[in-house]
């Protein structure tokens, strides 16, 4: 692929990307463009190279989760070597998101709490099918797990899903 037919299709990824960089970085919205910013340089630099086995989207999910992944590593490393019971200041507050703020309502309170408690494979499988338009084999590789184990994550958690919504919403009928 050329380069300005690389940079212009990775540009009309963007929006989907920063809403990918966004989940792997627990919505926090700073942590999310440094990690898009990296992505991008480790695509326009070659040091993540796209070999066509898969779609330029399904790869570069992949580069923003790996990304995301070192930053977090070294954000915990950083923590336990400098710790902040040595500083003995508290962490500061996060500034409010404005996708969280938008998501306000009670049911999207409720999905994201439903989504929230499940576990990390299964929450992350669900999240690029139904929030990136990826198909399973898709979020496969972006995981870099079999196409199997992506299908066994992505039923059982839909399955423990609807059943978190229903308990949920029987709870609140009782009120």
């Amino acid at each position: 692929m050329k380069q300005t037919d690389f940079q212009r299709e990775l540009g009309r990824l963007h929006p989907a990307s920063f809403g990918w960089a966004l989940w792997c970085c627990d919505h926090r919205r700073e942590e999310a463009e440094d990690v898009l910013q990296t992505a991008y340089v480790k695509a326009m630099e070659g040091t993540a190279r796209f070999d066509g086995n898969s779609s330029l989207r399904t790869w570069f999910f992949g580069v923003i989760r790996r990304t995301a992944s070192e930053q977090r590593r070294r954000r915990w490393l950083r923590d336990q070597i400098l710790g902040r019971w040595v500083t003995r200041r508290p962490a500061p507050l996060p500034a409010p998101d404005p996708e969280a703020l938008a998501g306000g309502s009670e049911s999207s309170r409720s999905l994201l709490e439903a989504l929230a408690g499940l576990p990390g494979r299964q929450r992350e499988v669900l999240h690029l099918v139904f929030y990136q338009d990826l198909t399973v084999e898709e979020a496969s590789r972006v995981l870099k797990i079999s196409l199997g184990t992506a299908r066994t994550h992505f039923e059982r958690g839909k399955a423990r899903l609807r059943q978190t919504l229903a308990e949920a919403e029987g709870k609140h009928d009782t009120r």
